[in-house]
């Protein structure tokens, strides 16, 4: 479990609106290392402040200059209407790893935007 917290290299699946109108699309990621892999979620506000291009690029340079990078984990859950969706379960690091690979993830379900902080 600790593992799933400390991956690094990301992979961009999708813009889906969230419930906070533009500032809430959430654009998903799967972090995949040598033992687990794990979902996480940025903003279109967190990209921003990451550079330009596209979203795997911004975060491969803000993991090789920083060395880390705070992200929502997401997981699929139920929504209040009963229905499935993708919500954020809580905050990850992700550190720069060597032995990872990068593979896209298409979300089939609705994405909810993170709380605001």
């Amino acid at each position: 479990m600790v593992l799933r917290r400390f991956l690094a290299g990301l992979a961009l699946v999708a813009m889906v609106p969230g419930l906070a109108g533009a500032e809430g699309r959430v654009s998903l990621f799967k972090v995949i290392g040598p033992r687990d892999e794990v979902t996480i979620g940025l903003t279109e506000a967190e990209l921003a402040r990451l550079g330009s291009g596209p979203g795997v690029e911004r975060i491969a340079r803000a993991l090789v200059a920083e060395g880390r990078l705070t992200a929502w984990r997401y997981a699929v859950g139920r929504a209040p209407d009963g229905g499935t969706r993708f919500a954020p379960a809580g905050r990850v690091a992700i550190l720069r790893s060597e032995s990872l690979r990068i593979e896209p993830y298409a979300a089939t379900l609705p994405v909810m935007a993170p709380p605001a902080e």
